[in-house]
């Protein structure tokens, strides 16, 4: 069935007749009411359409109508028409939330226009709700991790299984993709919660400061040094260690990080007395620490050490369909902490989005969010150059909402066990449209026993 772009009402015949051969000739498919208590049950939140009312009708008249429809959905495009003598009240409901309103007698043109900018403007507003949606949806990790690519759900898969184990964990990705909160979620999720993260990065501390920082010193160890300074390593007892750039970490201080790794014990400088440590190492790079290590630029067996359990976390340019997801996220985000209203993205502007290279990945993302807030400033976008300079074609949104329902039910199975009532029961469906659902996805419930 076709979705309506226009539910068109008004009591003469004529004038729907005319008005609906005009909205078809300009693309639009329009459905015709002679009574507002006609079309009213059919409107809903989920509409994806405008709704063109005269304002006097018999019964129920065109600005009950719009009272009505704005306990529906505030943001549901009403477009009133008005003769000579309702100009007043016209103006007095857009300030109540009509979307405009037509001077009577108008030409085709003038109606094609308004109607074609209230379906931009109500596509707009659908596709942002959408995408609050899918942010509230977002699995356990809360908002840290977005995206429902195939490659950050294996991510979070990942996560999941050794949030709570012991290992010491290697992450590997370029500048921007987040390394900081994966460590954060693998502590976050762990029976370490509750103690100290403690994230360094290695390639600020001055190399003459750096075991100084990481293990701590007695006092008179060293000019200067005239305290006792508890290292980083101690301070994170029984929590977790992001040892960030750990290929720009010293090849001294590596010496001393492989034997605290391998014995969970340190000495301070200038002490003779070891200190056993109860602390997770994770460590990030964006490089490849193998190769780093075959040129002598990192001491191979503290790679080997390090990378038992190794993460890689993709760019964006391998996660696309994320790229929207993540920029709304961020808009909200800046939104909230500046205070400001979070502005629309305009019509097109996600494909654009994801057509574009962001060589500063998430972090990049994150600041043309930002500046848009602040400044209403779009983002300067570069085609990808790894596309030879051709768009990226990316899902459209009833392909992400049929992607996201899918995932839905297949979870529900998945946690009931293939058993009907309780995916019923968790997805809060009838019986027949659960079966629906699953016929439509190629879902069988014998697969989730």
């Amino acid at each position: 069935m076709t979705a309506t772009d226009v539910y068109f009402i008004d009591d003469e015949l004529d004038l729907r007749l005319a008005n609906e051969q005009t909205l078809e000739l300009a693309g639009f498919s329009v459905a015709l009411f002679e009574k507002a208590e006609d079309a009213l049950p059919l409107l809903d939140a989920q509409v994806n359409g405008v709704v063109v009312s005269d304002i006097r009708l018999p019964g129920m008249n065109g600005l009950e109508l719009l009272r009505a429809l704005q306990q529906v959905d505030a943001g549901l495009p009403v477009i009133l028409i008005t003769g000579h003598g309702d100009i007043s009240m016209a103006v007095d409901a857009m300030q109540k939330g009509a979307y405009d309103f037509i001077e009577k007698p108008f030409s085709p043109e003038r109606l094609v226009d308004t109607v074609r900018r209230g379906l931009d403007k109500r596509r707009l507003t659908l596709e942002n709700r959408d995408l609050k949606i899918e942010l509230n949806d977002q699995a356990t990790l809360g908002p840290r991790l977005i995206g429902k690519t195939a490659l950050m759900k294996s991510l979070r898969r990942s996560i999941n299984q050794l949030a709570d184990t012991a290992a010491d964990i290697l992450l590997i990705g370029e500048t921007g993709t987040g390394k900081e909160l994966v460590a954060r979620s693998l502590h976050e999720q762990s029976s370490r919660r509750e103690r100290n993260f403690v994230a360094i990065n290695c390639g600020a501390i001055p190399e003459n400061l750096i075991e100084s920082e990481l293990f701590g010193h007695e006092k008179g160890a060293f000019t200067g040094a005239e305290t006792r300074r508890v290292g980083k390593f101690e301070y994170a007892d029984r929590g977790t260690v992001f040892l960030d750039e750990i290929e720009s970490m010293p090849l001294p201080a590596q010496v001393r990080l492989l034997r605290v790794l391998q014995e969970r014990r340190l000495e301070r400088l200038g002490s003779n007395e070891g200190i056993d440590l109860d602390i997770r190492i994770i460590a990030a790079s964006k490089v490849d620490l193998k190769a780093a290590a075959a040129r002598g630029e990192f001491r191979e067996d503290l790679f080997y050490r390090l990378n038992v359990v190794t993460l890689e976390l993709p760019p964006l340019r391998e996660r696309r369909e994320d790229i929207p997801l993540l920029f709304q996220h961020f808009l909200l985000v800046a939104a909230a902490r500046y205070g400001k209203e979070a502005p629309a993205m305009p019509a097109d502007f996600s494909r654009n989005l994801m057509s574009c290279n962001w060589p500063g990945n998430v972090r990049e993302l994150r600041n043309a969010a930002e500046r848009f807030v602040l400044l209403r400033d779009a983002p300067s976008l570069q085609l990808d150059e790894q596309s030879g300079g051709s768009p990226y074609v990316p899902m459209t949104l009833p392909e992400h909402v049929e992607a996201f329902e899918r995932a839905l039910v297949e979870q529900a199975l998945s946690e009931s066990g293939g058993v009907i009532k309780q995916t019923m029961e968790r997805l809060g469906l009838p019986r027949k449209t659960l079966y629906d659902k699953m016929q439509k996805y190629g879902l069988d419930k014998r697969r989730y026993k």
